[in-house]
């Protein structure tokens, strides 16, 4: 019987194990192949309800897919490179570009649920904004699907006071989105700041980003700030973690 290692955890669990390690390892690579249900029994010397158990972990992970009568596969989605630096220039948004551009490359990414609004700010969002609590906020709510697959959730939060009665309240915001926007209205974003943290998601970011068990989300919040300091959005983002890689490049 092949050695299972770490005999506390379930033998289906062991299996699934060995299995990311030799995808991580590039022993399978995207669309190949994994073992079937009948080459675990025999590599492993288990029955076919485990190795039934250990493929599921990996369909569950988001890392394999099953395809009706011809097996299990190593998930093909390529993961989005989000350049972080990048994609924030003035030169991006400003000459009319979506900031998504910097990321996509030929693929095609749709904003497939949107709602705005305005609302009362609760303190968090109002202190963030510099705003009193109960202020007037525009809130921005997208859903963003690349190559057919949910990725990201965000929801923008912007000071009525400023963009009450712009193109920032409709749905289509124009070339350049928001922030070509908030300079047409003299609040011009010249400085960033994100935070990023991550965590297992809530029944509704699941569900929104048809994640499979076990897949956390990366949770970013960015502010954007006008001359002055005055903050002029917060962006709350839920992005799903197997489908990006976070990019930074820059200057020493």
């Amino acid at each position: 019987m092949a050695n299972q290692g770490n005999g506390s955890r379930p033998k289906y669990q062991r299996i699934a194990d060995a299995l990311k390690a030799a995808i991580q390892a590039g022993e399978y690579g995207p669309g190949d192949r994994l073992p079937g249900e009948n080459d675990l029994m025999a590599t492993y010397e288990v029955a076919r309800m485990t190795a039934r158990q250990a493929l599921s972990v990996l369909q569950n992970e988001g890392l394999a897919e099953a395809r009706k009568g011809a097996g299990v596969f190593v998930r093909a989605f390529r993961p989005l490179r989000r350049r972080g630096l990048q994609r924030l220039a003035q030169d991006q948004w400003g000459s009319g570009k979506s900031i998504w551009s910097a990321d996509i490359e030929d693929r095609t990414l749709v904003v497939d649920q949107i709602e705005v609004g305005e609302e009362s700010a609760d303190d968090r969002i109002a202190g963030a904004l510099g705003l009193a609590s109960g202020s007037a906020v525009w809130v921005r709510s997208r859903r963003f699907v690349l190559d057919g697959k949910p990725v990201l959730i965000a929801t923008s939060y912007l000071p009525s006071d400023i963009v009450a009665g712009s193109a920032i309240t409709q749905e289509e915001t124009g070339p350049g989105g928001t922030y070509a926007r908030l300079a047409d209205l003299g609040f011009k974003p010249v400085h960033f700041r994100e935070e990023i943290r991550c965590r297992m998601p809530s029944a509704d970011e699941a569900d929104r980003l048809s994640l499979s068990m076990g897949t956390p989300v990366v949770l970013i919040v960015r502010t954007a700030f006008a001359e002055g300091g005055r903050v002029v959005e917060i962006n709350q983002m839920a992005l799903d973690s197997a489908s990006y890689v976070l990019e930074y490049d820059f200057d020493a």
